[in-house]
């Protein structure tokens, strides 16, 4: 099944086509000119640019796929949240740094408290008249610095929490059995990436519904 994904962003495309080729779908790129909503959920958002997409989608038994993500910066009550792409465009992630500059503690546990943040994802999927949508969320805290060159967005800048050994995420003051060790998504591989990535979880629930929809059709 062909599906294609509402995306200007390549790396986005790299992302989900990883997971999506997995389970033998061909995920293309749609470049569309939509108009960007302004709403308060990342889930309004990516409802708003699916209506704006349906009308172009190219076969009558292809799906289509939207995504919206946010970072959600708990000591600036959840900013940049659905603004992520402006801010990001804006004053990127230098700006996000000069916002928390006076967030400061030698205490390795405070700061990661007062540092705190959150990745959230949305994926829908439309298929046969259906549409659905599906929540991923990435906690950590935000870094000092800019650190590493992978990925996009404000990877740079986000540590994620230890994860257990169940993959979820550590309770707060234990250490792991999965860790970065203080790297950011920026300096750490997008395989590894992927045990965390609110993306990935996101993206794996639509396509287990995509797949149901695909066995029921045929």
């Amino acid at each position: 099944m062909k599906v294609w994904f509402l995306t200007g962003n390549e790396g986005k495309v790299r992302e989900a086509k990883k997971i999506f080729n997995q389970y033998n779908f061909q995920l293309e790129q749609m470049n569309l000119d939509y108009i960007e909503p302004q709403v308060d959920s990342i889930e309004e958002v990516a409802k708003e640019k699916m209506k704006q997409a349906i009308p172009y989608l190219p076969g009558g038994s292809d799906a289509l796929f939207v995504e919206d993500a946010g970072l959600f910066v708990d000591a600036l009550n959840d900013f940049p949240g659905v603004y992520s792409s402006y801010v990001l465009r804006t004053i990127g992630c230098q700006g996000i740094i000069r916002l928390l500059q006076h967030l400061r503690s030698e205490d390795p546990n405070a700061d990661s408290r007062l540092r705190k943040a959150r990745f959230e994802a949305v994926s829908g999927v439309y298929f046969q008249g259906k549409m659905e949508f599906f929540n991923g969320t990435c906690p950590g805290k935000i870094s000092h610095k800019e650190f590493g060159k992978n990925g996009f967005g404000f990877d740079p800048i986000f540590v994620p929490s230890d994860l257990d050994i169940d993959g979820n995420p550590a309770k707060s003051g234990d250490i792991g059995v999965i860790s970065t060790h203080g790297e950011t998504f920026g300096q750490i591989s997008s395989d590894a990436k992927e045990k965390y990535s609110h993306r990935a979880k996101a993206v794996n629930k639509a396509i287990s519904w995509l797949e149901n929809q695909r066995e029921h059709h045929k």
